[in-house]
């Protein structure tokens, strides 16, 4: 799948099957459902998973807990905007996966 392939499933109602949970989690933030985004992030105990959810937090508001995630991530707290942090992380996950 490429960027722009994940990008467009946005408009779909569902997210595809074959996204992993980590891309099923930005989906669902891209959607404006951050409670599902957050509920699949916290499950996935992996660098990625702590970089969405640091993400997720930031975006949130939790400027209190966000760091904790960030260094979960191996990242520091990010100074860019919200849709910059999805684009990249975003990028990075469709490039992985």
């Amino acid at each position: 799948m490429t960027i722009q392939e994940f990008k467009d499933s946005i408009t779909l109602q569902d997210p595809p099957t074959h996204l992993n949970d980590l891309l099923k989690a930005l989906w669902h933030d891209a959607k404006g459902d951050w409670e599902s985004a957050h509920n699949l992030a916290q499950d996935v105990t992996t660098k990625d998973g702590s970089w969405i959810h640091a993400y997720l937090h930031r975006k949130e508001g939790d400027l209190s807990n966000a760091p904790y995630w960030y260094h979960k991530a191996g990242k520091s707290v990010c100074k860019k905007n919200l849709h910059e942090e999805w684009e990249e992380i975003a990028q990075a996950l469709v490039t992985i996966h």
